[in-house]
């Protein structure tokens, strides 16, 4: 019997309708079961971020006043790693431990020991070194009264030199709030590349008495150097943030082979002693700007306002290379379209530097006390084109930035003799200005800290500048050990023979 046949135009017709048809009862159907679904407890983990804040903090005291009142733990919290008694023994293991994992490394990271993340082990030292550091600035700061003795608010200081709080808020935040991807915390220190010390050196020595900040610093050195990681390299993998050039005095010749966060070299000698500081073992970081950001709004809206040829505010006369401010001042102060202002870097001298450099082309950056100076990160977050005078400054992260491209370097000699600078400046060509101004724009955020730490800000760059110190400090710690370990194994030798001597085997 055959089929009963249904005209071919109805089938076309129907067709498109029931397709339709389908179409959204599936969509209708998959709506439902989304709903019905058990919600996944994970999913909102797995969201980039989820609790990060909707803008990154900039300011040094917003940021302390959200990390103390809402992150920092416990405040009667004692636990640490503090080490009481260090037998050779302790050291041995940990050096066996920590051979072991880097050999896993070896034969299983292709690019080992340039590969990253870096591992860094942030060792939890004891409250009086930290927390207790933070919250002394954290209840003091508005006493802008507090001064140096050159008449330099002192909590500004801090805030200038606060690189220390910015890289440990960073390494201890959790995962999910971190940006970061070039730097890992890791809780095991055989596990770590290096380790981070938490001591706020210069906020002790500001905020203390002359005798407390030194009973201090003797506690954090024996602290850290009683530690089986710190005899094992001798501290060659110890990261110490000394950003200012008076913090740590008394005690730095007993850390000379850590790591040392610097604002500069100081090759006059009048800070660091020779054989302390280089380039080789340490890292230069930016001043944290006492300015607030010109983004490219606001160099967009500034730009008719910058009449002024060349800016200067801060203090007109300083120490060893430094002095050159003063014949600076002599040549420039009466020249026309010139801003020389003194001043310091309290609350009226923040807004009248943040004036003063949004209305001018070119900022006058010469030597401080040490051969950098607060004012060249000032003006480079302001849009203001730097004009660096000093002969022997080592700039931050100069292995990667190119600071030709929004800087003007001018040597000393130059720079004093009568008219040159003026002449100079004026002959740069209008093109020029634009192009390292649209520089300028694009390279303030490797000079801007925050949190969280953003990719390609200052605490970013830390990290890809420390992972070019990895290899040769990995060379210097195994070389040590080994030669350690030859002289206690020849000592043991001639002690069996009855060669009791007391010389060195190596000398």
């Amino acid at each position: 019997m055959r089929a009963k046949q249904i005209p071919s135009s109805l089938t076309r017709s129907k067709s498109p309708i029931l397709l339709i048809v389908f179409i959204i009862s599936l969509i209708f159907l998959s709506f439902l079961f989304f709903l019905s679904a058990p919600s996944d407890p994970t999913r909102s983990s797995s969201r980039p971020y989820p609790h990060l804040p909707i803008r990154p903090e900039t300011s040094f005291v917003a940021s302390l006043e959200h990390f103390l009142t809402r992150k920092s733990p416990n405040h009667d919290r004692t636990s640490d790693d503090t080490v009481r008694t260090v037998l050779e023994d302790d050291v041995g293991r940990f050096d066996e431990r920590k051979f072991a994992k880097e050999m896993d490394w070896v034969h299983g990271e292709p690019y080992y020991p340039l590969s990253m993340p870096i591992r860094v082990y942030v060792y939890e030292m004891p409250t009086k070194f930290t927390y207790d550091l933070l919250w002394l600035f954290r209840n003091t700061y508005r006493d802008t009264s507090n001064l140096t003795s050159n008449g330099s608010p002192v909590h500004r200081l801090i805030e200038q030199h606060s690189i220390d709080y910015w890289l440990w808020a960073d390494l201890i935040a959790p995962a999910s709030e971190r940006l970061l991807k070039n730097v890992v915390r890791v809780d095991m220190q055989e596990e770590a590349d290096l380790f981070y010390v938490p001591f706020f050196t210069t906020i002790s020595f500001f905020l203390l008495e002359k005798q407390q900040w030194k009973a201090l610093y003797r506690e954090a050195l024996k602290w850290v150097t009683d530690q089986p990681a710190w005899k094992r390299s001798e501290g060659r993998d110890h990261i110490f943030p000394i950003h200012h050039p008076w913090s740590f005095k008394s005690v730095r010749r007993y850390v000379k082979n850590a790591i040392w966060l610097l604002p500069d070299m100081d090759s006059t000698g009048n800070w660091y002693k020779p054989g302390q500081v280089s380039l080789e073992k340490d890292l230069i970081l930016p001043y944290v700007p006492n300015v607030d950001l010109c983004d490219r709004k606001c160099l967009s809206e500034s730009e008719s306002k910058r009449t002024t040829l060349l800016f200067f505010r801060g203090r007109l006369k300083r120490n060893a290379g430094g002095k050159i401010r003063s014949k600076l001042v002599a040549e420039l102060t009466t020249a026309k379209d010139i801003v020389i202002e003194d001043g310091t870097a309290g609350e009226g001298g923040k807004a009248a530097a943040q004036k003063g450099m949004r209305r001018s082309i070119f900022c006058l950056s010469p030597a401080g006390d040490t051969p950098s100076s607060a004012r060249l990160f000032d003006a480079i977050v302001s849009g203001c084109i730097p004009v660096i005078i000093s002969d022997e400054l080592e700039l931050p992260f100069e292995g990667i930035l190119d600071y030709r491209k929004i800087a003007i370097f001018v040597s000393s000699t130059d720079a004093v003799q009568p008219g040159w600078l003026l002449r100079f400046l004026k002959g740069i060509s209008s093109t020029q200005i634009r192009e390292m101004r649209k520089n300028l724009a694009e390279y303030s955020r490797h000079f801007v800290y925050s949190s969280p730490a953003r990719p390609l800000g200052p605490e970013d760059l830390v990290w890809r500048m420390m992972a070019g110190k990895l290899v040769n400090i990995k060379l210097h710690t195994r070389r040590s050990q080994r030669l350690v370990k030859e002289s206690r194994n020849v000592c043991t030798c001639d002690c069996r023979r009855g060669n009791i001597t007391g010389s060195n085997p190596l000398s």
